[in-house]
């Protein structure tokens, strides 16, 4: 019985192997094969973006070009997908060693992510059941990377800890249950959720907090020379949330509805994401001892207005409304990062890298509670009865569905997202947790050079070391001496 326990000690708690030289190649080669396979099978353009474009013009008296999709929603689908891979991208390099990985394996797992997720959301939405082909357009770019999104979200949390390999794992997983949670939420439940609060960002924090959960490093703090920032990571990092913050409001809006609801839900987000900023700024300062702002509140709490107005973006809120919303998550966001974060790292064991919990997790909760509470006070004075079935229903179910009902779909799409979350989270984090993954040391998180081959004049822009102090920085680790580098003034 013994000997059995010593090898399962060993092959769970054994010393980690991050060469990925065999096993990352074989799943980027292996999967992009297989996407290739998939979309010979399945993928198709659709009308609007097929050569039979003329015809179908002629066949629905359509008169002009300008009448495609692509010229409506492409603005949106560029401004997301910016967000998507510069935004999140450089958001992520605030860590001082660790910016080629952060910046690196988003574009990695974001390119793997929304081809997957076209495949995946296309069996679920667009399938033609005539013959069993996905039909692709504008929306469905969109819509592919507003799915990419929660797994980015998901890959804050576990930010520095984990491998390539493992990334897209979490990926792979993440976007096949995202794909279930928007089906059950979105078609099933029939919840309004056009910005994605529930769907995207409750989903995706709650997936990565139960991931990082489940991977607990109880060694971390060997990691914590490397587990922070530097003066110019830290203005990276500024500037993904500066792309993330001015982009906002297309993502609240790219596939809403024509007309006024787009137009209200950019003006929501914008005076959300507003107030957001004040009141970040507000709380940062006076929680410090001297008034100085910290540049992690900065980067991350000022962005929660945008998150907590995804779901109610095409409601009718009002402007002060959307204020208010803003207003009160730059509060919740910020206390936060400096309480909530510690709390669950010490006392939950949730090491949470970027702490998606106050920046995605709890403003999408809290961007749900206001998706229903405006539902269930909407009226017939407010929206007008046409109003009303062009944002929450179709107009063969508006009849039957009273405004306390539609509020009552809400909240069970809260709670949906929050139990697929947590579920998947729990069951996609014991698959990582098997030694076979490359992830590394302990004392190796969050540094770059595990991964990566970094300059070799790196070391050569230090400074000349003084010579009463030679003795002990020959003692010094190799990571040490790079890591001074990052803070060297240029």
């Amino acid at each position: 019985m013994g000997n059995c326990q010593d090898c399962c000690k060993m092959f769970w708690c054994g010393p980690k192997n991050p060469n990925i030289r065999i096993s990352l190649p074989a799943v980027c080669f292996i999967w992009q094969i297989a996407m290739i396979i998939l979309y010979g099978l399945f993928v198709r353009y659709d009308a609007e973006s097929d050569a039979h474009w003329p015809e179908y013009m002629r066949q629905h008296n359509i008169t002009s070009n300008m009448e495609n999709d692509f010229y409506y929603r492409y603005p949106s689908f560029q401004d997301v997908h910016v967000m998507i891979f510069m935004g999140f991208g450089f958001l992520l390099t605030f860590l001082k060693r660790y910016s080629f990985s952060g910046v690196g394996f988003n574009f990695l797992i974001a390119a793997f992510g929304l081809q997957w997720a076209l495949l995946m959301q296309g069996w679920f939405h667009s399938l033609d059941t005539t013959d069993w082909t996905i039909r692709i357009g504008m929306k469905n770019l969109i819509n592919a990377d507003y799915c990419v999104a929660g797994c980015l979200i998901a890959y804050g949390a576990c930010l520095g800890k984990v491998s390539p390999v493992q990334l897209m794992v979490m990926t792979l997983c993440g976007i096949t249950l995202f794909a279930v949670d928007e089906y059950i939420i979105l078609n099933l439940i029939q919840a309004k959720d056009t910005g994605g609060s529930m769907v995207i960002h409750t989903f995706g924090g709650y997936y990565g907090l139960t991931i990082s959960w489940v991977l607990y490093r109880p060694n971390l703090h060997q990691s914590k020379r490397l587990h922070g920032s530097s003066y110019h990571s830290d203005v990276f990092a500024m500037i993904g949330t500066l792309f993330l913050w001015i982009h906002w409001p297309s993502f609240n809006s790219a596939i809403g509805n024509h007309g006024d609801g787009q137009h209200r839900a950019v003006i929501n987000t914008y005076l959300s994401l507003a107030a957001s900023v004040l009141t970040t700024f507000a709380i940062s300062s006076v929680s410090a001892k001297r008034g100085k702002l910290d540049m992690v509140h900065i980067q991350n709490a000022t962005l929660a207005g945008g998150v907590a107005m995804g779901t109610a973006a095409e409601f009718m809120v009002t402007p002060y409304g959307a204020l208010i919303v803003g207003f009160c998550c730059g509060i919740i966001s910020t206390f936060g990062y400096i309480v909530l974060t510690p709390f669950m790292e010490k006392r939950m064991k949730i090491q949470d890298t970027c702490g998606i919990h106050n920046l995605h997790a709890i403003p999408g909760v809290l961007g749900g509670v206001v998706g229903a509470v405006t539902v269930a006070t909407a009226s017939t004075s407010t929206y007008g009865k046409e109003g009303l079935m062009q944002i929450f229903s179709s107009p063969h179910e508006f009849v039957d569905k009273t405004m306390s009902m539609q509020a009552a779909h809400q909240a069970a799409g809260l709670c949906i997202a929050i139990i697929i979350g947590i579920g998947g989270g729990a069951v996609v984090g014991s698959i990582l947790r098997l030694p076979c993954w490359g992830d590394p040391e302990d004392n190796n998180c969050f540094d770059d050079e595990v991964y990566w081959e970094l300059p070799e004049d790196e070391e050569s822009v230090n400074p000349s070391p003084n010579p009463n102090q030679c003795n002990s920085q020959k003692a010094d680790k190799q990571t040490d001496v790079n890591e001074s580098t990052f803070a060297v003034e240029h």
